[in-house]
């Protein structure tokens, strides 16, 4: 008997990715057949994303096309999963009567159950608990050669101002480490060179569970790993930071000095308005503190402009600061109200036009700054992951230490090196946000 065909189409952050890789593991170990395009699929699982308007539009998207090839004939079923279906699990359904079976974020353990009702004709619809800890699933790795995502925790408890995230992902809760160690080890044994060490909160790791800040401990764990080359930190919240996290980062060879810490604004008014702890003056003398006990230290950030009491001031201070702080990396994002948060309802909110308009002038000012220190690589050997040969470009593509997968740059080099593995490049330029070199003989 031939076996049904499932795709799984995977959007938003690399948490949910997990998921979807967990979801996948969990199909084919009951005997489905996995395939990589939905016209070839008798079901299609949609991993949606819920955070922000666009990503709620893309999931929504997403499954409108699946409704159009479902017309066909040929996809019999859609499974919706994840942060869209648990924030609207009450009318989700019924306003995408499209979809077959839906899963909120505290029921991925059943998407077994849920693709086969779905390929019956019969409706199935479940929220488990989402304060529960998470159970330990197998995966199958879709990301690579060379690196994986590596999640030590689920949810949050930040409550900040502006996120939806503990709404449908619920509180914090840690994974325990000797989990997260297997799991890294096995990954290890497949070849990966790099873990993303993921988590909404990642300085948060191991208070709920151990009672005290556990991610240093973790971090020396994972740097024993045989085969393990790279360890990258996903984000670090900048009130967590302390200084064993700051030493452990400085004095693991392995752990790559890259900090994306999300500061979204440095205003203290601003910072009040979205519930972030800390002020713009610890703000400042934590970056001072990073870049003097971390030498080279890549720092990203993530911003938000057109938060409701942003004005002309407020703004013009993340301006003066960005020049100031010279972060290496940073995403900008216009402030999306969502409903059912505290932002959502604040006043004196600026137009979208103007807040777009902030974004375009914030977007310019970083592009500066990290094309002059971009430039500061050239003529210089660094390491870099490869992640394959590129046939438009005729050449090797991969990444540096200062490079997290596609939301920082490439490096596109000649010279043979089989994807996975982690080659010594010399940089001869800098071009249109890419660097070129070659690798180093010998």
């Amino acid at each position: 008997m031939a076996k049904n065909k499932v795709a799984l189409v995977s959007l938003g952050c690399p948490k949910n990715l997990v998921n979807s890789e967990q979801m996948l593991y969990l199909l084919a170990d009951a005997g489905f057949e996995l395939v990589g395009e939905p016209e070839e699929a008798d079901c299609v699982v949609v991993n949606t994303c819920g955070f922000i308007e666009s990503a709620k539009s893309e999931a929504i998207d997403t499954i409108l096309a699946l409704a159009e090839l479902k017309k066909t004939g040929k996809l019999k079923s859609i499974v919706a999963t994840g942060c869209l279906v648990q924030r609207y699990q009450d009318e989700f359904t019924k306003e995408l009567s499209e979809v077959d079976c839906a899963l909120g974020t505290g029921s991925y353990g059943d998407i077994v159950e849920a693709v086969k009702s779905s390929l019956k004709g019969k409706g199935l619809c479940r929220y488990g608990d989402i304060d529960l800890p998470d159970p330990e699933l197998g995966r199958i790795v879709s990301t690579g050669p060379g690196w994986a995502y590596l999640r030590i925790a689920e949810g949050c408890s930040n409550r900040c101002a502006y996120c939806v995230i503990p709404f449908i992902r619920g509180k914090y809760r840690s994974r325990k480490m000797e989990d997260v160690v297997e799991e890294a080890e096995a990954l290890a044994k497949t070849g990966v060179k790099e873990l993303i060490v993921v988590a909404q909160d990642v300085t948060r790791y191991g208070t709920d569970l151990y009672g005290k800040h556990a991610l240093p401990e973790l971090l020396h764990k994972l740097c024993k790993i045989k085969g393990i080359e790279w360890v990258r930190l996903h984000y670090l919240y900048p009130d967590e930071f302390d200084d064993e996290l700051i030493d452990t980062i400085a004095s693991e060879k392995k752990i790559l000095k890259y900090i994306d810490v999300p500061l979204q604004h440095i205003d203290d008014t601003i910072l009040k308005r979205m519930n972030r702890r800390g002020t713009g003056a610890e703000i400042r003398a934590l970056l001072t503190k990073l870049r003097e006990r971390i030498p080279g230290v890549v720092i990203r950030t993530s911003l938000i402009v057109g938060l409701p009491g942003e004005g002309e001031e407020e703004f013009a201070e993340l301006c003066s600061f960005l020049k100031e702080a010279k972060m290496e990396r940073a995403g900008v994002f216009v402030f999306s109200p969502e409903e059912g948060t505290p932002a959502a309802a604040m006043e004196d909110r600026c137009s979208t036009e103007e807040a777009e308009k902030r974004q375009e002038i914030v977007m310019e000012l970083q592009e500066q700054i990290m094309d002059e220190w971009s430039r500061g690589f050239i003529g210089k050997d660094v390491r870099v992951l490869c992640e394959g040969y590129d046939e438009e470009m005729g050449m090797q593509v991969g990444r540096t230490y200062a490079d997290s997968p596609e939301i920082d740059g490439i490096v596109f080099f000649s010279g043979e090196c089989p994807a996975g593995q982690i080659v010594l490049v010399h940089i001869d330029e800098f071009v249109d946000g890419e660097w070129h070199g070659a690798v180093v003989e010998g």
